[in-house]
């Protein structure tokens, strides 16, 4: 599972009613830009932040943009805190820089403002930007940075730990870059908001290897290319697990036509995913008689129907769904009377 780490996330409030923009510039329309690096693009703002509040007198802001041609991954970019270089709060200029890295890699248009500091940890509703409909950057991005993952043992027994092997190279030419670089390597909350991390070199031949406990295996890994303040990229993963089931019949004899729950459970909660309860027809040929979603315990209950007099073998099979890998209960049977 690819992640776009780092990403702005959605608005979910109206601007801060406090903020006006009247102009925003950039020094430059155009960028080349490539491998790991980054190039500042200048970035100056006029308006005013309508606050006497002295804990505001030095508030910076930062310019957001988007993209709206262009195949890189990253699709927002944010300027670095802009700090006020004239005038007032109330009435002023601020000016600082967004620096682009070769994942941009298209079009990108000033959309909008907000106060800073700028952070990716995002706690209940954040402010939307001011809206400024502002110049425009091409960015053409050059060797941009891939990453894979190869996690070992492929398939991660519940309750045992694990390692994986992550590997940086030059997407144009699938060799490793030529100097060694720090990655940020992160579970869950580490993948998506600020840099908290363990950071490690890359070996020469781009990669680096970590073990992770048990517990990791319940969420999301990832590796980070640090940029400021946004990712240059990254890869986020959930190792995957394999599908162990259970399931028991609520009776092992019934009369023909019968009804029969057969309870079970599939280790891991892969909740909604789908399981299905087949009999075995001839001499090996399995079929399905019915279907359920897991609930979010992992239990389920599909229903048996014996169909004829004399022992009928039953399994419940379990699909590849999410992370977890297809699966299958013992035979079990039930006694049709």
């Amino acid at each position: 599972m690819g992640l776009l780490l780092a990403a702005m996330p959605s608005a979910q409030a109206a601007p801060d009613p406090k903020l006006t923009i009247t102009d925003v510039s950039l020094n430059r329309t155009a960028v080349a830009v490539s491998g790991l690096n980054t190039v500042p693009i200048g970035v100056r703002v006029k308006g005013g932040y309508n606050s006497a509040d002295s804990e505001n007198a030095n508030i910076p802001l930062v310019a957001h943009l988007q993209r709206t041609s262009g195949t890189g991954r990253l699709t927002y970019l944010v300027s670095a805190d802009l700090p006020r270089v004239s005038g007032t709060t109330q009435n002023g200029e601020w000016a600082g820089v967004v620096n682009v890295p070769s994942t941009a890699d298209g079009t990108f248009k000033v959309i909008g403002v907000t106060t800073g500091p700028f952070s990716l940890t995002v706690y209940g509703t954040e402010i939307e930007p001011t809206p400024f409909d502002g110049p425009a950057l091409s960015v053409a991005g050059y060797h941009q940075p891939k990453v894979t993952a190869s996690v070992t043992p492929r398939l991660v027994p519940f309750g045992s730990g694990y390692s994986i092997t992550w590997t940086v190279t030059d997407s144009a030419t699938g060799k490793p870059y030529a100097t060694r670089f720090a990655v940020m390597l992160g579970v869950d909350n580490q993948c998506v908001e600020s840099l908290t991390g363990v950071f490690l070199r890359t070996s020469s031949s781009g990669t680096v290897t970590k073990a992770y406990p048990a517990s990791a295996a319940q969420a999301v890994n990832c590796l980070r290319i640090a940029g400021k303040p946004l990712d240059i990229t990254g890869l986020g993963l959930v190792v995957a697990r394999p599908g162990i089931v259970s399931a028991v019949p609520s009776a092992t004899s019934a009369k023909v036509g019968t009804i029969v729950p057969v309870n079970g459970n599939v280790l891991g909660s892969p909740a909604a995913c789908k399981v299905t309860l087949q009999r075995l027809y001839g001499a090996s040929q399995w079929r399905g008689v019915s279907t359920a979603a897991i609930r979010q315990s992992g239990r389920f209950t599909v229903s048996a129907q014996p169909a004829y007099k004399g022992l009928i073998p039953y399994r419940v099979y379990f699909p590849t769904c999410y992370n977890f890998h297809s699966g299958v209960s013992k035979v079990f049977y039930i006694r049709g009377l």
